[in-house]
């Protein structure tokens, strides 16, 4: 099997890119080693701001522990659910998540409700703790993405942009996520057939550095606790919006057809910006009232 991944308007080729590493005798996939990293980055981020903003470091690690947790079941469930064709006359195959198989928002979803149970546990103000999770949220995010790279999935359309990226077919992870777009405009050389797509992984994850790099330096002009949060959820929907409309993975909504990740966006991006309003509204009245 070819594993090269090439950029070919950007004059870039990577040979031999592989999947996974054999440690005495044990594969491990890079897709499970770089998730675990960015876990890692991420709490190390969130535990160095709580003790810059007063919080327990040690509480707030143990909210991080069983945020991560659930939020993996949340995003294998989630993920699951909207597969569920795939899935149902494959029982097993639910639980083998060595190949992908997660949804961020799921994950995003599970993780933010077991927050809040922890939080409220912990007695830590939740949106406090939101404020600072957002960023390691980001880390991980960041550089979970590459995670689909080596996986060779979670693509898009066909392009012939600048940021192009070249794969060969038979190293995709699934030909379901193959159009007739990509067939018609595929590169045959050594005998070996390539496409052309969307690296919607770069595209994610830049975004994410972005907006990553936005919160933190507006950390010192924090006006209110849930700001960043809200921030975070507004943006980070905003991206996936237009990102989920290029892949060709999509999970789709029963009956409409939707792409139910385009659509949870809308409603986070929508939720986010009614409680950013409320949130700056309570703050400037608070000052208000101490003037």
């Amino acid at each position: 099997m070819n594993m090269d991944i090439n950029f070919p308007n950007l004059h870039i080729c990577l040979e031999h890119v592989g999947k996974n590493i054999n440690v005495f005798g044990i594969t491990i996939a890079y897709y499970g080693m770089i998730i675990a990293l960015g876990m890692l980055l991420g709490v190390s981020l969130i535990l160095h701001r709580a003790k810059k903003d007063g919080l327990d470091p040690d509480q707030c690690l143990d909210i991080c522990i069983f945020t991560i947790i659930f939020a993996v079941i949340g995003a294998r469930i989630y993920y699951v659910v909207f597969a569920w064709d795939y899935y149902k006359d494959n029982l097993l195959s639910v639980f083998n998540i060595r190949q992908g198989g997660l949804a961020i928002y799921g994950g995003v979803l599970a993780g933010v409700l077991i927050a809040y149970i922890m939080c409220r546990i912990k007695k830590i103000p939740f949106l406090q703790f939101a404020d600072l999770a957002a960023p390691g949220l980001l880390v991980g995010q960041i550089l979970g993405r590459w995670g689909n790279f080596f996986n060779r999935e979670a693509f898009g359309q066909y392009t012939d942009g600048l940021f192009a990226m070249e794969l060969p077919l038979n190293a995709v992870r699934s030909m379901d996520d193959i159009t007739q777009e990509m067939l018609a405009h595929a590169r045959v050389a050594d005998g070996v057939t390539y496409v052309q797509v969307h690296p919607t992984f770069l595209y994610e994850s830049l975004w994410n550095l972005a907006l990553l790099i936005f919160i933190l330096a507006m950390t010192k002009h924090k006006k209110f606790h849930g700001e960043f949060f809200y921030f975070y959820l507004f943006f980070y929907g905003l991206g996936r919006f237009w990102i989920e409309g290029l892949r060709t993975d999509q999970l789709k909504m029963w009956v409409t057809g939707f792409p139910v990740s385009q659509a949870l966006a809308l409603v986070l991006m929508a939720v986010a910006l009614i409680l950013f309003v409320l949130g700056l509204h309570k703050s400037k009245q608070n000052n208000a009232q101490k003037l």
